[in-house]
């Protein structure tokens, strides 16, 4: 029988726990959160704003710092009261989402997981490597484990999706969706590109407030929208899923290695096909030809437009539930919890 453990999930505090509209990384701390109770787990978040439903909570912050992102004395200010929370709190495992709580995790009385929810190359894989022997390191995708094998990696465990109250749209429009942050590493601008040329309208819908998001839609999205482009800002819950089910697939030509790729995951939970460049994680999260089409090129991607209605929206939902379960993905963690707490 599972020992039942005293666990504290450390949020960013940038976005309320379950976030309201944009905020991946929250949505994955709530599902672990509420999954962890259920199993009888002590579970204590600490994070910024109002408490989730489930657990004991610790504020940061009276409010989430939505207007802080980006912003280094928010994230230390957020860890330097999270490690005072963990100093006085009796625990088997610590599991932390931030930036900053690797750096500090050298010298905590319980052993502690570290999520690397972002890029582990370049600046970040260096960062990663100097914390790396004070942490048990978690991998969202085998490509990101890949792209940085020398790293210590202990598992790797995808997100999840949570599909109980998402609904499979079988009837679709003739349009496409793209869904995220408002980069050029996303591809906002090339989604519009490839949908025109494959004589497709699109819906845009991105987080878009933070300086370079503004710059980067101002210079490479803005000059291309049109009656073809619908332009919708940051979209959240039914909403968001509604956009996303509603839409013939959801284009997604990255321009980096995404680690992972919840949008995807998401739009397939709504029964919708995913059209992305062969980057990062998607070929770990996109069934070619079953739940959507893998290409090399942007031209490739326009031509497999054409074939969209030959996918099943069910089988779009079945790959999400199959894979990216919360069941699934609180089992791995529970595991991990279980196995690192025994070793300390």
């Amino acid at each position: 029988m599972a020992k039942h453990l005293r666990i504290a999930q450390v949020a960013p505090p940038f976005f309320s726990i379950p976030p309201d509209k944009y905020g991946g990384i929250e949505m994955i701390v709530a599902m672990l959160v509420d999954g962890l109770v259920a199993r009888g787990h002590e579970v204590t978040l600490i994070a910024a704003g109002d408490p989730p439903p489930r657990g004991n909570f610790e504020a940061t912050f009276d409010e989430p710092q939505r207007a802080g992102l980006g912003d280094s004395l928010v994230e230390l200010t957020h860890a330097a009261r999270a490690a005072a929370v963990l100093d006085n709190l009796e625990l088997d495992v610590i599991h932390d989402h931030t930036l900053s709580g690797a750096a500090m995790a050298r010298g905590r009385k319980a052993p502690v997981v570290i999520t690397s929810h972002g890029p582990a190359t370049g600046g970040w894989g260096q960062y990663l490597d100097a914390v790396a022997a004070a942490v048990h390191l978690v991998a969202i995708s085998e490509s990101q484990m890949k792209l940085n094998p020398e790293l210590p990696w202990r598992t790797v465990i995808h997100n999840a999706v949570d599909t109980t109250q998402i609904k499979v749209t079988e009837n679709k429009s003739d349009h496409l969706v793209w869904m995220g942050r408002m980069c050029e590493e996303k591809g906002a601008h090339v989604a519009i590109d490839v949908a025109r040329a494959a004589g497709r309208s699109i819906v845009l819908a991105a987080k878009c407030f933070e300086p370079a998001e503004q710059e980067y839609f101002e210079k490479f999205v803005q000059p291309r929208l049109g009656d073809d482009v619908d332009w919708r800002g940051e979209v959240g819950g039914a909403e968001k899923y509604r956009m996303l089910g509603e839409a013939a697939g959801f284009l997604f030509p990255l321009q980096w290695e995404e680690p992972f790729g919840l949008a995807m995951a998401e739009a397939l939970a709504c029964g919708t096909p995913v059209l992305a460049l062969r980057r990062g994680a998607v070929p770990e999260i996109v069934q070619d030809g079953v739940t959507g089409y893998v290409r090399d090129t942007t031209e490739e991607l326009a031509a497999a437009i054409g074939h969209l209605d030959r996918l099943d929206p069910f089988a779009c939902r079945f790959r999400v539930d199959e894979y990216f379960s919360p069941k699934l993905m609180v089992d791995r963690y529970e595991l991990l919890f279980q196995q690192v707490a025994a070793a300390q």
